[in-house]
Parts: structure tokens; C-alpha cells; sequence
């Protein structure tokens, strides 16, 4: 069983200050902001939705295909998938462009900044479905944004059940567009900011949104997550990591394990708790495919967490 994920491949450059934005942002002068951070510690990783959610959902020993639009600059992240058995067969490199770059700053507190370069990932829309053989589900999760009008319009009439997962590129589109992509989708994923805005911005309640497509799955971070599906809401609870080290990438995890959930036919209790697992086991490591267990390792963590195996 296949997973079609469409979505950014990108560097993340990652800092942390090692301290709190609030002790240095004034409230009331924030019309005339100019503020610097030293950040002593600084790492490139390897990141972007499609990539993180592909590693993620290898790890588990699913069979990942993403699809992406890459610049001139992509041959260490070429090499990186290589060595882990993604397919790239689908990552598409755009001459005279860079891939898209990330430059994330923490706080102490787990708050980011981000500055975003999205490069190549501008021309998602020349990757088509039309030249993918025959996948199970599908994903659209944040791209360029003709790419993601385009693959879930082509999802959808290829009949491939996919999620739709706007994250930060939630603010690119309308409401025609969103509602759109609402009638299209089968499920949706969206974090505890963005059911606010997609709400704002359709003018539906989240009650609505969920009528309208197999399920809707709400994350709350450390309050865990909700499932609203067949008319019911499903809590699943958040699995305590070992460390808080870098919350960058446990939204792409999570929905990593959501796919599995899906792809495997698992109930909606299961799915959801594989996703939290997964999630925990990110925040546990710096970067957002620096984290590595075996099969057997996330068997043995799940029984451990929720009593019972999958």
C-alpha cells in the first residue's frame, strides 16, 4: 500500500535563543519592532512537510512517495533519502532556484520564529498526478499554492481518498478556495491555531467542517488531540516524551502516523494514538528526521504507553 505525499521539501536552518521572545518583544512598540537574537547554537537539517512526513512514515515500515519541486541545491538531501529508501522518483528539480529554506528560531519556551524561502516549492503545479501508477491515499499538506489547488482537485477526481492538511500555508487561500478543498478532502488535519482561522475564514463551525468530510482531526500539543468522526469526538491523549528538545516537525509526524492509521484500516483510536507516539518520539530529538527506532522498538514503546498493541 501506497502514500502519495504532496507537500515542500526544504532545509531548515534551526536556532535557539536561549531565552524568552516576551522578555525582549515590548508590546507596545511593536509598530516600530527591531529586535535581535543571538543564537550560539545553529543546525541545518533536513525538513519540509513532504519530506518529514515521508520519514516518518518509512520509519514505521510504510511505503512513502513524495512528490516535490527541489532546487539546484538539493544533492545532500538527495543522498539523504537514498540512504533511508524513500522514493524520490517524484521529487522534481527546478533549474536556477534554490530549495526552499526555513530559518527557525526557538525561544525557551518552545516558541518559533519563522522566516520562510520557498524556492522551487513555487512550482509544485508541475508535478501532476497523472504521472503517479496507482497509490491508495494521498496527502496535501503545505506547498506552493497552485500545487495544492492542483493536487487535491486531481485527487479528487481520480477518486483517491486524501487528507488535506493546510498548516502554515492556511492563510494563502480564500474562502472559495478553502471550501474547496473542504468538499474535496476526506479527512482534514489542522492544529488548535489553524481550526480557528479555517473557521474565520469559511465561516463554518468546526461542527460543520466535520459533517462535510470522513473525519476532522484537531491537535492540541500537549493537551493531546480530538478526532471528530461519524458524529462522535474521539480524545487521544498526548504520550509524555522522555525530553522536550525540538517541537519542529511533531505536526508531520503526527500526520505520518495518521496515513499509517488509514493506509492499515485501523480504527480511529488506534490511528490516533500511533500519531501521538510518533509525535512524542520527534519532540524527543533535535531536527525533524534526526529520530530512529525499529518496528519492534515502537511496538514495545506503544504497549508501554497505552497498554495494549495495534
Amino acid at each position: 500500500m501506497r502514500a502519495l505525499i504532496c507537500g515542500s521539501m526544504a532545509y531548515d536552518t534551526i536556532m535557539v535563543f536561549q531565552d524568552r521572545f516576551k522578555n525582549h518583544i515590548l508590546p507596545d512598540q511593536v509598530h516600530i519592532l527591531n529586535v535581535s537574537f543571538l543564537v550560539p547554537q545553529m543546525r541545518r537539517e533536513f525538513g519540509g512537510c513532504a519530506g518529514n512526513i515521508a520519514y516518518n512514515l518509512k520509519l514505521l515500515g510504510g511505503d512513502p512517495l513524495p512528490m516535490a519541486t527541489v532546487g539546484e541545491d538539493f544533492a545532500p538531501y538527495r543522498d539523504w533519502l537514498d540512504k533511508h529508501g524513500i522514493n524520490r522518483r517524484h521529487v522534481t528539480e527546478v533549474p536556477g532556484s534554490y530549495t526552499g529554506q526555513a530559518f527557525i528560531t526557538t525561544d525557551l519556551d518552545d516558541n518559533q520564529i519563522t522566516a520562510f524561502h520557498p524556492g522551487a516549492m513555487n512550482e509544485s503545479h508541475r508535478n501532476s498526478l497523472a504521472d503517479v501508477q496507482a497509490v491508495d491515499i494521498g496527502i496535501v499538506a503545505p506547498d506552493g499554492r497552485d500545487g495544492m489547488l492542483l493536487h487535491a482537485r486531481e485527487f479528487a477526481e481520480a477518486g483517491v481518498p486524501f487528507i488535506f492538511d493546510p498548516g502554515q500555508g492556511l492563510p494563502m487561500f480564500d474562502k472559495a478556495d478553502l471550501l474547496g478543498f473542504i468538499d474535496q478532502a476526506t479527512w482534514i488535519t489542522v492544529n488548535d491555531y489553524e481550526i480557528e482561522l479555517l473557521q474565520t475564514r469559511t465561516e463554518l463551525s468546526a461542527g460543520d467542517i466535520a459533517k462535510r468530510v470522513e473525519a476532522l482531526i484537531v491537535t492540541r500539543g500537549s493537551k493531546g488531540s480530538s478526532i471528530y468522526a461519524g458524529g462522535h469526538r474521539i480524545d487521544i491523549p498526548a504520550v509524555t516524551p522522555a525530553a522536550v528538545n525540538d517541537p519542529t516537525g511533531c505536526g508531520d509526524a503526527y500526520r505520518a502516523g495518521l496515513l499509517y492509521g488509514l493506509l492499515h484500516k485501523l480504527d480511529w483510536p488506534t490511528t490516533g494514538r500511533i500519531a501521538s507516539l510518533l509525535g512524542a518520539l520527534k519532540i524527543e530529538h533535535h531536527g525533524t528526521q534526526n529520530h530512529h527506532f525499529t518496528r519492534e522498538d515502537f511496538e514495545r514503546r506503544f504497549v508501554a504507553e497505552f497498554g495494549h498493541g495495534f
